[in-house]
């Protein structure tokens, strides 16, 4: 474990709790105005690290990539809201102080042992380099997934009528009369001349029987897939901005 009085190194590491659990990255350190030490880090947290969460410098330490603060992850998500603007009000910083159990005045002690030439806000001045370090903000979208509801397939029973033809044969009596000829005058003849007598033909037809019998038809079942849309994230970054500004003081006299 290291020490995170170089305030240069924070930005762009991520912040994690006591018990390791990932906070969010950190965006910018601010400075409070009465000491003008850097007391304060910003988290970006939520989804796509669009919401600011600010949390003391105080009792943070470096472990790896990572910069371990001394809160719990929920109490970091839970602080007031203030304005990522570069600078946190007397008012806001007294909200955030009360919301970490600390006094303005406390805070303010513990802070003034920080170094303050390792702010980082700007590297450029008298006693470094003759380069300016130019940074930007940049977007880190990350994507989760929540339910959206649920599918069921579900079967009942329903009745129809069904109109079906079918054909069924009967049988009907005619009475035939045919001539006596050659080939059956035999059996003509071979009763009495003059007699009395009946004869009798059984008639039949066909009847329809329903019967009813459950046939397995197809097999319905629930498929998921996934679809990709493109979704657009307006977001505003800082960037910051270098220009060049000449004096021109020569004597033309």
């Amino acid at each position: 474990m290291t020490d995170v009085n170089d305030t240069r190194q924070l930005v762009g590491r991520e912040a994690v709790d006591p018990s390791d659990s990932k906070i969010g990255t950190i965006s910018d350190v601010y400075v409070d105005d009465e000491t003008g030490q850097p007391s304060w880090l910003a988290v970006n947290t939520g989804v796509f690290g669009t919401k600011v969460s600010f949390v003391p410098l105080a009792g943070a330490q470096s472990s790896g990539d990572d910069v371990v603060v001394a809160y719990d992850k929920a109490l970091v998500k839970d602080a007031p809201k203030a304005e990522a603007d570069g600078h946190l009000s007397p008012e806001e910083e007294a909200e955030l102080y009360a919301h970490y159990g600390q006094s303005t005045t406390d805070r303010r002690a513990d802070d003034g042992d920080v170094d303050r030439s390792r702010i980082g806000a700007d590297t450029s001045g008298p006693e470094t380099d003759d380069a300016m370090t130019r940074s930007e903000e940049e977007l880190d979208v990350q994507t989760r997934t929540q339910q959206t509801g649920r599918v069921r397939l579900r079967k009942w029973i329903e009745t129809e009528d069904v109109n079906i033809t079918v054909p069924v044969r009967r049988e009907k009596a005619r009475l035939v009369t045919e001539p006596i000829t050659d080939a059956n005058r035999d059996e003509a003849m071979a009763g009495g001349d003059l007699t009395t007598e009946e004869h009798e033909v059984v008639l039949s037809e066909e009847v329809i029987d329903v019967d009813k019998r459950v046939v397995p038809k197809e097999r319905v079942r629930l498929e998921k897939e996934t679809e990709t849309d493109e979704v657009v994230v307006d977001e505003e970054v800082r960037k910051e901005r270098i220009e060049m500004d000449q004096d021109v003081d020569v004597d033309r006299g």
